[in-house]
């Protein structure tokens, strides 16, 4: 195991290289001056220039960006916010716990949302139930985070009056935020956990279990079950990358001061290096989750475990 463990953190590298490569060329390619953006839009020609010279903008692409990877490499110095002045790795540490908590939170729900309905919907195959959380599992892919997270809001803040719009300071705030991103996820654990028990208790070792006598319960939530985890623990390490990327729109919606926020606003300031340093920061989590992930896979493969002994 040890080999496939250190195969899949070396493919970390290359991985987090091609991203950073992508979004410098992206933002080196795209619209606007920083200077101008730091300067202000009154300032003087020779002011914007200047800052142009010192900030390194004049120099070629692969001298910005081999300057950029060094950086990160060596120090793991993701730049300086062209607008405060402040080191962006700083600045990302300062409001990723509150990314973390949202996108914690939203996992869990998800999950437990995905593979419960998932499971009652295997059980009552082509049932009326069935056909509900299908349904429910349609919307749930087809409807953007941000349309889910303002229906919410209008549900449960103007309507209802039982949840607040905004904020994340307590339990209560974050339920909606969660909620919002964790939707689309949960349809697409329950999709995978259904497919995956459907597999599962048309083998015959189910009928096998069922003609021993042993209780329904403990042959689905036992035996079909725990066969039926390993592609949905898959999924379910997928969805934290994509909860990751899905709170840049969760957090703007719900004003929540995280990772997401503070790219969009950055797009706004044209402050590129925090839009790189976010880009990488959300690359790189996502990265390790994927190999966290791959590791408990290899533990729960048989099949893994006999490949690297």
């Amino acid at each position: 195991m040890a080999k496939y463990i250190l195969k899949r953190i070396l493919i970390l590298i290359p991985t987090i290289v091609g991203v950073s490569f992508i979004v410098f060329l992206l933002l080196y390619l795209s619209p606007g001056d920083a200077a101008y953006a730091r300067a202000g839009a009154n300032a003087p020609e020779e002011v914007v220039e200047a800052l142009r010279q010192s900030m390194g903008l004049k120099d070629p692409f692969f001298v910005q960006y081999f300057r950029f990877l060094k950086g990160l490499i060596t120090e793991f110095n993701l730049g300086t916010s062209y607008i405060t002045g402040q080191p962006v790795s700083k600045m990302i540490l300062s409001v990723f716990p509150n990314t973390l908590k949202l996108t914690g939170l939203a996992l869990l729900i998800c999950t437990f949302v995905g593979i419960l309905f998932g499971v009652i919907g295997a059980i009552n195959r082509e049932g009326i139930i069935d056909k509900i959380l299908t349904v429910f599992g349609m919307i749930g892919l087809a409807m953007p985070i941000f349309w889910t997270g303002l229906i919410l809001i209008i549900i449960f803040s103007v309507r209802l009056k039982v949840l607040p719009p905004s904020g994340f300071n307590s339990f209560k705030q974050m339920i909606m935020p969660a909620a919002a991103l964790g939707f689309q996820s949960s349809a697409i654990i329950m999709r995978m956990t259904r497919s995956s028990m459907l597999e599962v208790l048309n083998q015959d070792y189910m009928n096998t279990a069922l003609a021993k006598g042993l209780k329904e319960s403990t042959i689905i939530f036992v035996h079909a079950l725990k066969n039926a985890m390993l592609p949905v623990i898959t999924v379910i390490g997928l969805q934290m990358g994509g909860l990751l990327g899905g709170s840049v729109l969760t957090e703007t919606v719900f004003s929540i001061p995280g990772l997401g926020r503070l790219m969009v606003d950055s797009v706004k300031t044209r402050d590129y290096p925090l839009v790189l340093g976010g880009v990488i920061f959300i690359a790189i989590s996502y990265s390790i989750i994927s190999i966290l992930v791959d590791i408990i896979y290899g533990f729960i493969d048989p099949k893994i475990k006999a490949e690297y002994k």
